[in-house]
């Protein structure tokens, strides 16, 4: 065993004994009664919650015990109450290796909210992990069309794949189109159960001959940033660069940030956004929407 691996097993076994001591009896419907010479659930009591061998468990709290198999980890981690990063800590500590992520379905929160309304000359919107678009501010509808957000244009690969105005305006068309399908490609290893996704990818399979067949090359992208140019109608060409930043609650949120490249793209998005500010009933933030939690 080399030093990295017995300090894993070190740490594990100490994290164990720490989340152990931090649980009553009664938290996890046991009696607290008797005396205990350590605050905290005992030994055998972890053990018989997780349904592992109480030998087993003793021998991992004491470091003696290669990595655990990660439904074992989750088995205890459940007994151990852990928290969503508690239980990632405890996956990276004993394997190395980040758990699978649970999803947790949520609406976009007042304060993601805040933060689109707080960006009125950047365009930016919220997806989820199927590319639905969420939520979005104004720069983005003038940006991308008072459209934008609904119809064929509630999902951006629908938007990608399936409009042909897509097509003509993205610049980057290609480049934009093969990291959409990596993307997807990656959520779906992480939600194989997710029926909506499936029906959207099933929908762009049938609807787009490119679609299909860089579906079929398992390319997989986690998408964090990048460029692209645009021939706006009325701005003409524009040079943007993109950034994702990811919502660490389970929700698979994230919020996409288009930025000006270069001095005439600032110019003619500010000019964009003050003609849609100044058409749009009720303000340019009035078309935010609660997320879909199907």
């Amino acid at each position: 065993m080399n030093d990295r691996q017995s300090g894993r097993r070190a740490e594990l076994a100490a994290f164990l004994r720490a989340a152990r001591a931090r649980i009553r009896p009664e938290d996890v419907g046991l009696r607290g009664g008797g005396r205990r010479r350590t605050p905290g659930l005992r030994r055998q009591e972890v053990a018989e919650l997780a349904a592992v061998s109480v030998d087993w468990y003793i021998r991992v709290e004491q470091g003696r015990v290669g990595a655990p198999g990660s439904a074992v980890l989750d088995a205890i981690g459940a007994a151990l109450r852990l928290t969503p990063a508690e239980r990632e800590y405890l996956h990276l500590t004993a394997r190395g290796e980040a758990p699978p992520r649970r999803h947790v379905a949520a609406p976009v929160s007042a304060s993601l909210r805040a933060v689109l309304d707080g960006m009125p000359l950047l365009p930016a919107y919220v997806v989820d992990h199927r590319l639905d678009v969420m939520a979005w501010n104004g720069a983005a509808s003038a940006l991308f069309g008072a459209g934008f957000g609904s119809g064929r244009a509630d999902n951006t690969a629908r938007l990608t794949f399936l409009d042909p105005e897509s097509r003509r305006t993205q610049l980057t068309w290609e480049q934009f189109a093969r990291e959409t399908v990596g993307a997807l490609r990656s959520a779906s290893a992480r939600h194989r159960d997710d029926r909506r996704l499936r029906a959207v990818v099933a929908e762009l399979r049938a609807g787009s001959r490119e679609f299909d067949l860089w579906w079929e090359d398992r390319t997989v992208r986690e998408r964090s940033h990048g460029s692209k140019r645009i021939r706006h109608p009325v701005g003409g060409e524009l040079s943007v660069c993109y950034d994702l930043l990811a919502a660490t609650d389970g929700s698979d949120q994230r919020l996409v940030i288009l930025t000006p490249a270069d001095e005439a793209t600032e110019r003619a998005v500010r000019l964009l956004v003050a003609d849609y500010s100044q058409g749009a009933v009720g303000g340019p933030n009035q078309v935010l929407r609660a997320a879909r939690t199907a």
